[in-house]
C-alpha cells in the first residue's frame, strides 16, 4: 500500500521521493552517491522528528482520520484469534457499522464490540462511514449481556465520528439506545476494556466506552463533538476547526492529563498506518495487560471502581458571585 501523505507531511514525502530517486539512480548507473544519500537521509530524519514531535491537535485529528489507518477488523485479524462474528439486535436488523462477536485474546475468551469504517466508497456505504444506528448499540448490548452470562470480559474498539443522526435513527430511538448502554455497561458484572483506535466522536463513541480501563492510541482523539461542528457553533464557520481542536483538549496527552483515559498506546512514527503489525502488537499487548489487571479485582469492588471512575470526570469551579445590590 503506497503511503498517502497528509498536507503537513508533504516535506517528508518529497524528501522520501528524492531519496528513493537518488538510490535508484545510483544503482542504475553504478555511481557512488553514498555521501549525498547519507546527507539526505539525515535531513529526512530531522524533518520527520521536527514534524512528528510537534504535532498540533488538528494534525492528530487528521492522522486519526487517515484513510489508510488500520480499522477495527485489522486489529481483530492481528490481535485476536478464533473470531466469530455474531449478527443482529433481535429487534430490527444487523448493523454492519458495528461488527461484534466472540474471539480469543491470547488464552482469554472475550466479547469484542467494534466500530468499522470502509476503505473506499463502496465499503463506506456498507459500513455507513462507521456511524452506527440504534440496532448497532442494541446488538452490542446483547453481546455484552452474553459475556456477562458466561463470565467473560468485554473489549470495545472505538472508531467512529459519531452515531448516525438520520431520520431512521431518530425513529428507532438512537438516544435511548445509547443511554441504555451507558446505564447497563456501568453495572455489567464482567471486566470491560475500551480502546479508542481512531476517532472517538461524541455519544456514538461513549455508547460502547463505559469501561474499567480506557486506552487510546497516541494519535487517536476522543471528544464530545467534532472540531468542525464545534467551529460551526462557536464561530459560525467550519474553517476554525484547528482552533476548536486545541480548545477541546481531545488529544491522547490531554485526555490522560484530565484522567479521561488510563493509558496511551504508542504508534509508529507518522501514525498507525505506517506499520500495521507494529501498532497491532502494541494494542494487543496493552489489551492483554489491561484484561489481566482488571480480572484480578473482585466484581463488587470492580463495579464500585467503575462508578467512581466516571463520577470523577468533569470538575467544575464556580466564579465569583456578583452582588446585584452593590451596583
Amino acid at each position: 500500500m503506497e503511503w498517502q501523505p497528509l498536507d503537513f507531511e508533504r516535506p517528508i514525502f518529497d524528501l522520501d521521493r528524492r531519496l528513493e530517486d537518488l538510490k535508484n539512480h545510483s544503482d542504475k548507473h553504478d555511481v557512488d552517491l553514498d555521501p549525498a544519500i547519507k546527507t539526505l537521509e539525515a535531513k529526512l530524519r530531522e524533518t520527520q522528528r521536527q514534524i512528528h514531535d510537534n504535532l498540533t491537535a488538528w494534525q492528530r485529528v487528521q492522522i486519526a482520520r487517515h484513510t489508510q489507518r488500520p480499522f477495527a477488523l485489522d486489529y481483530i485479524e492481528r490481535c485476536f484469534t478464533n473470531w466469530i462474528e455474531l449478527h443482529g439486535d433481535r429487534r430490527f436488523a444487523d448493523d454492519t457499522a458495528m461488527p461484534c462477536g466472540l474471539a480469543m485474546l491470547g488464552s482469554q475468551r472475550c466479547v469484542v464490540i467494534t466500530h468499522q469504517k470502509g476503505r473506499n466508497t463502496k465499503e463506506n456505504v456498507m459500513r455507513n462511514f462507521g456511524s452506527a444506528h440504534p440496532e448497532g448499540y442494541r446488538k452490542a448490548l446483547r453481546l455484552m449481556r452474553l459475556g456477562e452470562k458466561f463470565g467473560i470480559p468485554v473489549i470495545s474498539l472505538i472508531d467512529t465520528p459519531g452515531a448516525f443522526p438520520g431520520i431512521g435513527s431518530e425513529e428507532r430511538h438512537i438516544s435511548e439506545a445509547i443511554a441504555v448502554n451507558l446505564r447497563e455497561m456501568m453495572r455489567l458484572r464482567v471486566p470491560i476494556i475500551a480502546a479508542v483506535i481512531g476517532e472517538g466522536g461524541s455519544g456514538g463513541a461513549l455508547g460502547i466506552g463505559v469501561a474499567d480501563r480506557v486506552l487510546i492510541l497516541e494519535n487517536a482523539y476522543y471528544s464530545v463533538i467534532s472540531p468542525e461542528a464545534c467551529s460551526a457553533i462557536l464561530w459560525r464557520d467550519r474553517r476554525h476547526a484547528a482552533e476548536a481542536a486545541e480548545a477541546l483538549k481531545l488529544t491522547a496527552r490531554d485526555l490522560l492529563k484530565l484522567e479521561v483515559v488510563d493509558e496511551i498506546i504508542p504508534e509508529p512514527e507518522g501514525g498507525a498506518h505506517r506499520d500495521y503489525d507494529l501498532v497491532a502488537a502494541n494494542v494487543g499487548r496493552a489489551l492483554r495487560q489491561a484484561v489481566e489487571q482488571v480480572s484480578e479485582i473482585p466484581i463488587p469492588e470492580l463495579l464500585e471502581k467503575r462508578y467512581q471512575k466516571f463520577r470523577r470526570l468533569g470538575v467544575f469551579t464556580g466564579g465569583k458571585t456578583v452582588n446585584a445590590s452593590a451596583s
